[in-house]
């Protein structure tokens, strides 16, 4: 067990200064005490907040992350993007896999992130068959998370079809497919070897597009049987082709088709979720899901604005994640969904709403409370029984200046691109310290090997 001690601290109940949070050796908070003494605790001088949860990652695309922005005579699109997308995935290997991500992981950790779920398909050897260890490539990620200290919640995807209705798969797809028994035994298999304390194992559903319905609710019922409380996330109604898509297959949006057809709940998160009308925000917010919100991959991939407003004012549940990667900081998310708001309704802090409150900690809220949510983790605050994932703000930072509390909080989120977090605990472990994470170096070689050779690929 440690006792660490910080100055300032955001708690549940509020800022409090003088804090001492007691960890045990699984890395979970034993107490929490305001007005206490630093005398035999570790003492980490900053601004101390919940770590914030990524509840949406697809790791391999962060060594691709920037080079697909060149124009065409034909135009370019969020389906061009994936022709290149798949391209580049076509020779990953799993030592490939496993330094991306580790790099990945180091890179959120340094900007506040402290746990990722990694929504997981790229499950199969380059000529689409298994591998010899079916898990293989899940396992890299989870060796990725043990090198890094990032918490994981890992979500091995069913995907079968390349279009609504079960259309065949492309021969671009084939990395990717399987079937609803390999998924469950994928998942049974990572189940019984994950660390509870650090791992939660969960169920991904492509999209309606991947999944034929039949599939979709024979997954769900194996899955809940062997985990009744299973995070279960799907990407839904990201493109308006989408959208189109269903219509013309079902005559239904994707959103509602879900919502009709399967039991959405508070154990569901719906990345995306951009293009819904009233009547699918008013049923998302009542079912209790999480929506998955990626502002810099969804404006990177022209998918458009989320109806943030019109959410928010039926108490929907949001978190975010950064999906591809060309965005890696909480920040940074939460920056772009607030000012795509502000250009959308021609009025600012939108988060805030019309309430007295700093929009940094209206932002933050609601990312730390449903980023917890769709992770299916004890993570996202600082009490008694959660993990003890904790991110220092730099008081001396340039940004940060003469601040503190919820104005510290609204200059992280809006004063400029560099981080002012200076140090990391994930289960009370100091992974980032004064800015560098501890294993930086040893990963940055691995990850620039791989690098420098997929770059000639791409």
């Amino acid at each position: 067990m440690i006792d660490l001690f910080f100055d300032s601290v955001l708690l549940p109940t509020g800022w409090a200064r003088d804090v001492r949070i007691g960890v045990d050796a699984g890395g979970w908070i034993t107490s929490v005490q305001p007005q206490s003494t630093p005398r035999g605790a570790q003492r980490t001088p900053g601004i101390a907040v919940p770590g914030v949860p990524n509840v949406h990652s697809h790791a391999f695309q962060r060594a691709m992350a920037g080079s697909a922005e060149m124009g065409s005579p034909a135009g370019d699109s969020f389906w061009s993007w994936r022709t290149r997308m798949y391209a580049f995935v076509r020779s990953l290997t799993p030592h490939d896999i496993e330094a991306i991500a580790a790099q990945l992981f180091v890179e959120l950790l340094r900007r506040g992130f402290t746990s990722v779920a990694e929504f997981h398909y790229l499950r199969n050897a380059e000529d689409g068959t298994p591998y010899e260890d079916p898990v293989e490539m899940a396992r890299r990620i989870l060796k990725a998370g043990d090198a890094t200290g990032i918490g994981l919640t890992i979500l091995p995807a069913l995907y079968q079809a390349s279009d609504f209705g079960g259309v065949k798969p492309e021969a671009e797809q084939r990395r990717f497919l399987n079937n609803v028994e390999s998924l469950i035994s994928d998942i049974a298999i990572l189940g019984a070897e994950a660390s509870g304390s650090t791992v939660r194992i969960g169920l991904a559903l492509h999209s309606l597009r991947a999944v034929p319905g039949n599939s979709l609710t024979n997954a769900i019922d194996a899955a809940r049987k062997m985990d009744p409380n299973i995070p279960i996330h799907i990407h839904v109604a990201e493109q308006l082709r989408e959208v189109n898509r269903s219509l013309s297959w079902c005559g239904t949006r994707p959103a509602a088709w879900l919502l009709d057809h399967a039991p959405v709940d508070k154990h569901w998160c719906l990345i995306h979720a951009t293009h819904i009308d009233a009547d699918e925000i008013a049923r998302i917010a009542a079912s209790g899901a999480t929506v998955g919100l990626c502002p810099t991959t969804e404006a990177n991939l022209g998918d458009g604005i989320f109806p943030f407003l019109e959410y928010q004012n039926r108490k929907g549940i949001w978190a975010i994640g950064t999906d591809s990667h060309v965005g890696r900081g909480p920040a940074s998310e939460l920056r772009l969904l607030e000012y795509g708001q502000r250009l959308k309704t021609l009025t600012r802090n939108v988060a805030a709403g019309t309430q007295q409150k700093s929009t940094g900690r209206a932002l933050l809220d609601a990312a730390w409370s449903g980023g917890a949510k769709a992770s299916g983790r004890r993570i996202g605050s600082l009490v008694k029984g959660a993990r003890a994932d904790i991110v220092i703000l730099d008081p001396n930072h340039p940004a940060l200046l003469g601040l503190s509390e919820d104005d510290a909080l609204d200059a992280w989120i809006f004063s400029g691109d560099e981080t002012p977090v200076s140090d990391v605990f994930t289960g009370g472990n100091h992974v980032v310290r004064h800015g560098r994470h501890v294993a930086a170096d040893n990963i940055y070689a691995s990850y620039a090997a791989v690098a420098q050779v997929l770059a000639k690929n791409i």
